[in-house]
């Protein structure tokens, strides 16, 4: 090959869009936290619900921990036992916890996700809960 017909193919190939264009970025999703009941008479047991939502498949979503704060002085935390992260799996989009609130009171519940010791997303929800018939005698 002369240099001429060299220097087209080293030309050619370096301005293919398959270089000139920028990888596309993976769309995060975000995290949609609720609560059943959302108001409530004490003691009550909550169902939580965090849930990812949008956002592309992506390594960094697969398989995280998550750190409940349940506001009324305890934390729990689930981490699941996943495979290997593989291009094409799905991830898990959705996560549920319950906590008992034995007095009433505003609680400002927190799911945080994590991955490898890195923060993710985290989401805050209000619960409001009043005072049941027990917690009125007491």
């Amino acid at each position: 090959m002369t240099h001429g017909v060299l220097g087209l193919l080293l030309i050619l190939s370096v301005s293919s869009p398959a270089f000139s264009e920028p990888e596309a970025k993976a769309k995060r999703p975000r995290l949609d936290l609720r609560a059943s009941p959302r108001m409530a008479f004490s003691p009550v047991n909550v169902l939580f619900t965090a849930e990812l939502v949008g956002g592309d498949e992506v390594e960094e979503y697969y398989c995280p921990e998550i750190e409940w704060d349940w506001d009324d002085g305890g934390k729990s935390t689930a981490e699941s036992d996943c495979a290997p992260f593989e291009l094409g799996m799905k991830i898990e989009r959705r996560f549920t916890a319950e906590h008992e609130f034995r007095r009433s009171g505003t609680y400002n519940v927190k799911a945080t996700f994590r991955r490898a010791g890195r923060t993710l997303v985290v989401q805050t929800l209000r619960l409001t809960v009043k005072p049941g018939f027990r917690e009125v005698e007491s």
